[in-house]
């Protein structure tokens, strides 16, 4: 294939040869002129050629890759592409390393020289603007002649078998980590690490201590202190040991966006900073993320590797448009987990979903487990609820349907509370606090 070289050589050829026929004029026959247009297109045509000829055969070249395998959404890593040249000729010519344009890469094409035996690396910066899983889709070579009048090029399916594969895992985006050292300052409250006035809020016993002066007088223990000639104290912990599970619902509700992300991303926050604090508390912590099939499942993991094995099971995740099987999520909780255990269900409140499918299911998993359902709102919708004394004929009816929705949501989770089920519903800004701190209080009370 050639470049716009020679085009532009045969462009400036014949205007040349123009202007020598005007400037001649009828000393040089118009046969002449174009034998010498011709003598110019077949000059440049063999020119062409032999550039071909010259460049480096693509298919010499070995392509491998080096760089990042995993990122946070919203941070920003590198891939290196290792072009190795295998032939006697220099490779000079670009590379055009294709992402799906969710992989936010950049630059997608390079110039590059490798000389015979010799490998460059061409880095590609990757910001990704979705999670999940983000393939490199293929790597095209495109090797100029010596001249740079043409080029050879791969064709598709050679370039397809030559790129090297690989996969940039994206995780969900963990917003709510800048708040994870507050969470965790009020478990050591909780289990006595930090000094506090007052008897605590653990409510299982932990030690016997000596009293010092602003100690509940109602947390001594007398027989300890008459035993010890000393005034004693109780402390007290929270209970550990207990049985956290979260559900993901991957159905339809969770692709409705909520400000500028799915629903479905705010309940991973949301749940990736619950199990960080729940490990923290010496708790074991289980995943299920469920619509019509199980999703995702984590299980019986070790704290130490929770947040790597939450995030590698959650990136995949994505939204499915069926309604989810209320059903078979009661099912796989009651076969998952023997004894009484927190579940945390994400979902939305609303009517259709929850009054065909979770309701009837309730009373069989409330009366094993502690049930509490999380659901976030958008800020707006509250927002929209409100009619100015100078609205319009529009604003009027679309604060209406705010209040309508608002009202509804209201209904269902006053159905869910009728069950026994504690219901978190906060917008997007502090859902993940609110859902964290509501297992904190069920913690300091002793209600897993």
């Amino acid at each position: 294939m050639i470049t716009w070289r020679p085009a532009a050589i045969v462009a400036a050829g014949t205007v040349l040869l123009a202007l020598i026929g005007i400037v001649l004029g009828d000393t040089v026959s118009g046969g002449w002129l174009w034998l010498g247009a011709a003598i110019l297109v077949t000059a440049v045509a063999i020119l062409c050629a032999v550039d071909v000829l010259g460049a480096a055969p693509p298919r010499a070249m070995t392509l491998s890759r080096t760089g990042h395998q995993s990122l946070w959404l919203g941070d920003t890593g590198s891939v290196e592409l290792v072009v190795r040249n295998g032939s006697d000729r220099p490779f000079i010519g670009r590379v055009r390393d294709a992402w799906v344009p969710s992989a936010g890469a950049y630059p997608t094409e390079q110039e590059v020289r490798v000389d015979p035996g010799r490998a460059v690396r061409v880095t590609t910066t990757l910001t990704p603007t979705r999670r999940g899983d983000r393939p490199a889709v293929r790597v095209t070579l495109r090797a100029y002649g010596p001249l740079r009048l043409a080029y050879r090029q791969t064709t598709r399916r050679a370039a397809e078998a030559m790129t090297p594969p690989w996969r940039l895992r994206v995780y969900p985006a963990f917003a709510s980590r800048r708040i994870l050292p507050e969470k965790v300052a009020r478990l050591r409250i909780l289990d006595g690490s930090v000094v506090t006035r007052g008897r605590g809020q653990g409510t299982e016993f932990d030690t016997l201590r000596e009293y010092v002066i602003g100690d509940d007088v109602r947390s001594i223990d007398w027989r300890g202190s008459a035993r010890r000639s000393d005034v004693v104290v109780r402390t007290w912990r929270p209970e550990r040991d207990r049985r956290l599970v979260c559900v993901l619902d991957t159905g339809r509700t969770s692709a409705a966006r909520i400000g500028d992300e799915p629903r479905l991303d705010a309940a991973m926050d949301a749940a990736l900073l619950l199990a960080s604090v729940a490990a923290r508390a010496d708790d074991r912590v289980d995943l299920l993320a469920v619509d019509t099939t199980v999703r995702a499942s984590v299980t019986n993991v070790d704290k130490r590797t929770l947040l790597w094995r939450l995030v590698t099971a959650m990136a995949p995740l994505e939204p499915a448009l069926v309604e989810t099987d209320f059903g078979l999520v009661a099912g796989e909780v009651l076969r998952r987990e023997r004894k009484r255990a927190l579940v945390v269900l994400f979902t939305a409140l609303e009517p259709g979903a929850l009054g065909d499918g979770l309701l009837p299911v309730l009373p069989q998993l409330a009366a094993k487990h502690k049930i509490v359902v999380a659901a976030v709102h958008d800020p707006a919708l509250s927002r929209l609820a409100q009619v100015r004394p100078d609205a319009g004929p529009d604003e009027v009816y679309a604060a209406a349907s705010a209040q309508r929705t608002l009202a509804e949501r209201e209904r269902v989770a006053a159905a869910l509370r009728h069950h026994g089920v504690e219901v978190v519903d906060a917008p997007a800004d502090v859902f993940a606090s609110r859902v964290t701190d509501h297992y904190l209080a069920l913690k300091s009370t002793g209600r897993l």
